[in-house]
């Protein structure tokens, strides 16, 4: 099961901006730490520990949902984690990116569906923007692993 990189974990924190205090999200949802929603309620606080274990804790939930879409090579999966991370799971699973992405998509198509999503409560927000930018260049970053996994190893004991 794949994991989100580091790269991935430093921009989301970058994105989410760490609040210790509860407080209303562009869309209106009580929001705490790193983005975090579920059971929050305003006047909640919580220290940067809390906001760290609550990041990983939503992070795992979507990591293994975006799993289950899917192969995807280590960029891919931190753009698609990073979006679903933002807008929920099921925006992910319905949305016309997706769509594109799992027909072949071209990457002019692909980086046209990340730019639709920067609305939060109805306004066009900078840092939707520059966040849908970082994922649709993350998508199409060569994956600095993949040598490692595509190297032939079988004469490697061979003799000349």
């Amino acid at each position: 099961m794949k994991k989100i990189s580091d790269i991935c974990l430093a921009k989301i924190k970058e994105f989410e901006g760490l609040r210790k205090e509860a407080y209303l999200d562009a869309a209106g949802v009580p929001t705490i730490g790193y983005g975090h929603t579920q059971g929050v309620r305003m006047g909640d606080v919580i220290s940067e520990y809390w906001a760290d274990m609550f990041l990983k804790a939503d992070l795992f939930d979507i990591e293994n949902q975006v799993n289950s879409l899917g192969e995807f090579n280590q960029p891919q999966f931190d753009a698609l984690v990073s979006f679903a991370f933002n807008l929920g799971f099921y925006k992910l699973k319905t949305s016309t990116l997706l769509k594109t992405i799992k027909e072949g998509g071209s990457m002019r198509a692909i980086k046209q569906e990340f730019k639709k999503w920067v609305y939060g409560g109805g306004k066009k927000l900078k840092g939707l923007e520059r966040r849908r930018e970082w994922e649709a260049k993350r998508f199409f970053e060569p994956d600095e692993l993949e040598p490692m996994k595509v190297r032939d190893w079988s004469d490697f004991h061979k003799k000349n």
